[in-house]
């Protein structure tokens, strides 16, 4: 059986990650939905890439998109289900595992997969 602290397990990912994930995602969002606004010239190397893949690869950049969050939202899932695995039986942490790991994904989904949850001795 789980101790109340494992019951409600939860730890916010790394600032770090978050902040390459948001900025990373949201110039994805970006791209995909107007490209016709972004600076490309003011981007150094980025520019020149992103607009070559906007003009010759736009409908893979969109399915690439969706793909991406459908695979968060997998992630998720997983995440819910390895919440019961691991003894982690609070609605409030399974939820906050659950959005942390739909938003931030892998960066999140690796912190509960290493969690060890402390078995209680039997006397």
């Amino acid at each position: 059986m789980a101790t109340a602290a494992g019951a409600t397990y939860f730890q916010r990912g790394s600032l770090f990650w978050f902040t390459v994930i948001t900025l990373s995602f949201g110039y994805y969002t970006w791209v995909v939905f107007w490209p016709q606004s972004i600076p490309y010239q003011n981007l150094g190397p980025l520019g020149p890439f992103t607009q070559y893949l906007v003009d010759h690869h736009h409908t893979l950049l969109c399915n690439g998109y969706w793909l991406a969050w459908l695979i968060h939202v997998g992630e998720s899932l997983y995440a819910i289900v390895l919440c019961k695995h691991k003894g982690i039986t609070s609605g409030r942490a399974q939820l906050l595992w659950f959005l942390q790991t739909f938003f931030f994904g892998i960066a999140s989904l690796t912190i509960l997969i290493a969690y060890k949850r402390k078995r209680q001795k039997q006397t």
